[in-house]
């Protein structure tokens, strides 16, 4: 269940789950789980976003042909080319070597949008005037955040923002391109899942992760849907350089976890 809170909440919220989840593990100690729990916690976030979304991804699936479903792709693509390519080195990074560092490029990205937006003219744009060139930068920030300690959501919606579109496009366009990279997540999981099968973890605990995951995802999109339109995300950026911080403190110095 803790995993599963922390999936959720972070999955969403501009601190990075995955950098979150691995911090956790080591220095708990902690396994985990079975593949096949990690890949239902996924599942778990991806109904959160069902949940909020589903009047969009409905619109979506009555008319695939519309641009938003093709910049959408199209970002997606450009992160799944690059995960591709980088497949050993990403895999060799959630090792933790670059938990430290990965903490801190999220404190650096959020930091920086925020005071650029500060100085920026103009008027922004909803995602029906957004442009291809934007999709593809918001997919290069997305490839980016696969690594520990760099949030997806952060690093999408900060590109977004900086490539010009309102917060609350930025935010429907980083929640919505979730899904994709959810999913492709979870279906390039399945082979490994079928042959270890539900490893040590009961439908207890899996179903109790699942529905941990779901709605401590649904507050945290809920949450910074209402943060982002009011607020700035420097208190994430404080947050995230802190323990950025920390932790390469303890990688180059104290090697009390790391």
């Amino acid at each position: 269940m803790l995993l599963g809170l922390v999936q959720g909440l972070c999955e969403f919220l501009p601190v990075s789950s995955s950098g979150h989840l691995v911090l956790l593990q080591t220095v708990f100690g902690m396994e985990e789980g079975a593949l096949f729990f990690t890949t239902m916690l996924h599942v778990g976030t991806l109904l959160a976003v069902f949940a909020v979304y589903w009047r969009q991804i409905w619109d979506m699936l009555r008319h695939p042909f519309q641009k938003k479903v093709g910049l959408l792709l199209l970002a997606t693509a450009v992160t799944a080319v690059l995960a591709f390519l980088f497949e050993d080195w990403i895999t060799q990074a959630y090792g933790g070597i670059l938990l430290g560092p990965g903490f801190l490029l999220t404190a650096v990205i959020l930091f920086c949008s925020e005071r650029y937006l500060d100085r920026r003219q103009g008027k922004a744009l909803p995602i029906q005037a957004m442009k291809a060139r934007s999709a593809v930068g918001i997919g290069l920030m997305q490839a980016v955040a696969i690594l520990p300690g760099v949030s997806r959501s952060g690093s999408t919606i900060a590109g977004a923002r900086l490539f010009g579109l309102d917060k609350e496009g930025a935010a429907e366009f980083s929640f919505l391109l979730s899904i994709p990279a959810i999913l492709g997540s979870v279906l390039l999981q399945i082979p490994d899942v079928v042959a270890t099968g539900t490893g040590d973890a009961g439908w207890g605990a899996i179903l109790a992760g699942m529905a941990v995951a779901a709605i401590s995802g649904y507050l945290a999109i809920r949450w910074m849907l209402r943060l982002i339109k009011t607020k700035s995300l420097r208190g994430f950026a404080i947050y995230t350089a802190i323990l950025g911080a920390l932790i390469l403190l303890d990688q180059l110095a104290l090697h009390l976890y790391f």
